[in-house]
């Protein structure tokens, strides 16, 4: 687990552009964040976030202009649409453009992402074994042996990473029920999910997982609050879809019609929006109090600098970290 709590700094790859995003990391280390993470999408949710470029350049920009962060995605899906022979490839490398500090996010995906070759979407537990094999052939890759494997779902031959890893590249599952806890704490080497769930911790925990538990937060900072909730409605209104609806529509446009039979206030709910700190603070508090070990909070929309002065003078200092 992490020696002391930790704030760092989300990027949306739905929101914004390769270069945008590169500034945006730069930014983040200007004001003193350490930990960024990214997100992995081949479509965002619905056309008014607008963006999707591709992670692996997004991640070697991020190291080659601020070599001091420690970088990941949060998450990546390593079993469809990206075999996870070529995820290793990309993922050693850019654990040796980031000095070793690049941790490796990984989760089961969402159709929309991941049906675009046409491959067939698979129920949840199939998702979750593949995810286990994909996470087994990666590993064997990573230590720079020639690797042939013939599994359920993978086959892979002759297959060597001449460059890869130099140190540990950590694996972090994501996921929001029982079997995806227990799956982290198995196979990862940490547990990633988005709401501040104590009972999620204590599953992973008794699952026997020891890394650290990282949440995935938004917050809109704005001078006003009402203009804040409209923003992250308008961007993100998919936050209000209930149960599988995120990991089984498939396209943004059925996502865009899903949408528009949810409420601001179920897609908003408590994220902390507008300008008063104590409720930001109040938001991030809850992660801690439910065990997280990390949260790495994404501002939606484009005000990034203030919201990074805005956390580093105002919001962190009343945590106590």
């Amino acid at each position: 687990m992490a020696a002391s709590p930790t704030i760092g700094y989300a990027l949306s790859s739905e929101e914004h552009g390769p270069g945008d995003l590169v500034r945006f990391g730069a930014m983040a280390r200007d004001h003193g964040f350490r930990d960024v993470s990214i997100s992995d999408h081949f479509h965002p949710w619905n056309a008014e976030q607008g963006q999707s470029p591709f992670v692996w350049s997004v991640l070697g920009g991020l190291s080659a202009v601020a070599p001091e962060l420690r970088v990941g995605t949060a998450v990546t899906c390593p079993t469809i649409r990206v075999h996870p022979a070529i995820v290793a490839q990309a993922a050693a490398t850019a654990s040796l453009m980031a000095s070793g500090r690049f941790f490796l996010g990984v989760g089961t995906g969402e159709q929309l992402n991941e049906h675009v070759h046409g491959d067939r979407w698979p129920p949840a537990d199939q998702r979750l074994d593949m995810l286990e094999e994909a996470v087994a052939v990666m590993r064997a890759l990573w230590t720079g042996e020639e690797v042939t494997h013939v599994g359920t779902h993978y086959r892979v031959e002759n297959a060597r990473l001449f460059t890869a890893p130099t140190s540990t590249l950590p694996v972090y599952v994501s996921g929001f029920g029982p079997k995806s806890q227990e799956l982290a704490a198995r196979i990862g080497d940490g547990f990633v999910t988005t709401a501040p769930d104590a009972d999620q911790v204590r599953h992973y925990r008794a699952a026997g997982g020891t890394g650290p538990v990282i949440g995935g937060a938004k917050a809109c900072w704005g001078e006003d609050e009402e203009a804040a909730r409209d923003l992250a409605f308008r961007l993100w209104p998919n936050s209000g879809l209930p149960g599988e609806l995120a990991q089984e529509l498939r396209t943004t446009a059925i996502f865009e019609q899903a949408t528009q039979i949810v409420e601001r206030d179920a897609a908003v709910g408590s994220m902390p929006c507008g300008p008063d700190p104590e409720v930001h603070a109040a938001s991030m508090r809850a992660y801690f109090e439910a065990g997280f070990d990390e949260v790495h909070v994404q501002q939606i929309g484009s005000d990034q600098e203030p919201f990074l002065r805005f956390y580093r003078d105002e919001v962190i200092p009343r945590l106590d970290l």
